[in-house]
């Protein structure tokens, strides 16, 4: 499944639908180059959670991992900085995957750090500058929230 959105806004609004859908247990996997809007995604993915709008919803490049409340907690991850698969156990991530919806960056630099249950993301740059995302689900409950995303 694919979408395209021109605009930051139109990313968010397609993540905001998404983050309607998403339980504890949920798992994003977002890849795309430097700039492509993982995080404007993520950001989009917490407004549809009911992450309070005073929350600031910001890669967690240097801190690694940030969590936000919302009617389902967002844990929200950002592996580009993670030099080896030895430094991924102190990140916790084992123990949000249970809890609350969760939203890796980069996680292709190391796919084994999610369960293999997830919705791949690939969010790329068009020559227009406007964005491509292409969705993969990854089992039943990542093909259902697709569905859910493009259905009525």
């Amino acid at each position: 499944m694919t979408f395209s959105a021109r605009t930051a806004a139109e990313l968010q609004a397609i993540a905001e639908r998404l983050g309607r859908l998403l339980q504890a247990g949920d798992v994003l996997a977002l890849t795309g180059p430097l700039g492509a809007g993982k995080t404007t995604f993520v950001q989009g993915v917490a407004r549809g959670l009911d992450v309070p709008a005073d929350r600031h919803v910001a890669s967690p490049t240097f801190a690694l991992v940030n969590e936000h409340p919302g009617r389902v907690p967002l844990v929200h991850a950002d592996l580009y900085r993670v030099a080896d698969a030895r430094e991924l156990e102190e990140l916790g991530l084992t123990d949000a995957f249970d809890r609350a919806a969760v939203a890796i960056e980069w996680l292709d630099r190391f796919p084994d750090a999610a369960p293999a249950e997830r919705l791949e993301i690939a969010i790329a740059i068009a020559p227009d500058d406007s964005r491509s995302l292409s969705l993969r689900p990854r089992g039943a409950r990542a093909a259902a929230l697709v569905a859910g995303l493009t259905g009525p």
